[in-house]
């Protein structure tokens, strides 16, 4: 078991899951039934834009505007609609629900083309600030998913304040350039193939060319049994023909490896995640009995944790793109945080 001090419960919290909440109610794990994890009939509304920082920020939003706010972040090479079935469930619950498409997504884009295409860690925590200042939020709890759940972890690590809990799938991932330079077990470094294609020119003409069969392909790995059929890929690969969606990939990925320098404009903040800084704020780490995509050991993390802290591994052959494959465990988890 992990070393964790679970979130306290509440008897009088009362969580709006419909006929789901009584299967949802065991933690630290969490069965869901696969009627339960496939996509719903949820959509999003109209996209709306706001300028934050160097980007106009495309983003969902869902629930009464006076709600509680609630931020939740997508990863790579996925989209909004990793939240398509979490959203209602807390605007329903009287949250203000925002789900924003990230740097190189959907109708997110430079306000300037002077501006450098550049995919670091760091840069990705500013946007999620820079959003919350253009909206006018202070405070919000935060949620991610792969490249969204490390963004999630960055704001809780240096902005604390601004941060009031986190959901963290596959825990802490926060990393630094000095700590990629140490070697991996040889079935680790297979896990990451994709990184390595990313770090030559032919990686980065091969993706350009066969983005959309590239997404898919990661889509099965990572997920091996989420059974999603073509209208639900092909719904979020369209977010991905973003003009700048290739270059922030690329640069993402590259960085970790060295190879891509970022902007020295960060570098104060990289060296502050390069300590791998604890984080303070109520937190609830997510797992997937059946994550194929590379993630850290639960156990190997929880001490990165030292607020309120639980993690609950999600059985049902739940894979790497939790919040859209077990909308309901997600929810809950954020729900219980609001509540604790």
């Amino acid at each position: 078991m992990i070393e964790a001090t679970p979130l306290p419960a509440d008897p009088s919290r009362r969580l709006f899951l419909g006929t789901a909440s009584g299967l949802l109610a065991a933690a630290p794990f969490v069965s869901i039934p696969a009627a339960f994890a496939q996509p719903g009939s949820a959509s999003f509304g109209a996209i709306r834009q706001v300028d934050a920082g160097t980007l106009s920020i495309g983003y969902a939003e869902a629930g009464p505007a006076s709600g509680r706010p609630v931020i939740l972040l997508h990863g790579w090479p996925y989209d909004i609609h990793t939240y398509v079935d979490v959203a209602p469930i807390l605007a329903a619950a009287g949250y203000r629900v925002i789900v924003p498409y990230l740097r190189g997504y959907g109708t997110t884009r430079f306000l300037s083309q002077a501006t450098q295409r550049n995919g670091q860690q760091a840069v990705l925590g500013t946007d999620v600030i820079a959003l919350m200042d253009a909206l006018h939020i202070e405070r919000a709890i935060i949620g991610g998913c792969d490249w969204g759940a490390r963004t999630a972890n960055i704001v809780a690590a240096l902005w604390p304040e601004r941060c009031e809990a986190l959901v963290s799938v596959s825990g802490y991932l926060i990393g630094s350039q000095a700590a990629n330079k140490a070697p991996l077990p040889p079935k680790a470094e297979l896990a990451w193939w994709y990184q390595f294609y990313f770090a030559t020119e032919r990686g980065r003409e091969g993706y350009a060319a066969n983005t959309h069969d590239f997404a898919r392909l990661i889509w099965q790995t990572a997920s091996p049994q989420w059974q999603f059929d073509d209208a639900t890929f092909e719904r979020s690969a369209k977010a991905l023909d973003n003009p700048d969606h290739v270059a922030i990939t690329i640069s993402n990925y590259r960085w970790r490896l060295g190879l891509d320098r970022g902007e020295a404009q960060y570098d104060a903040l990289e060296t502050r995640l390069a300590a791998m800084p604890v984080i303070t704020v109520p937190t609830i780490t997510l797992e997937g009995d059946a994550n194929g995509a590379p993630h850290p050991n639960p156990a190997d993390y929880a001490k990165k944790y030292t607020g309120r802290y639980e993690h609950r591994t999600v059985t049902g052959g739940i894979g790497h793109n939790l919040p859209q494959e077990a909308p309901h465990a997600f929810a809950k988890a954020i729900l219980d945080l609001a509540n604790a």
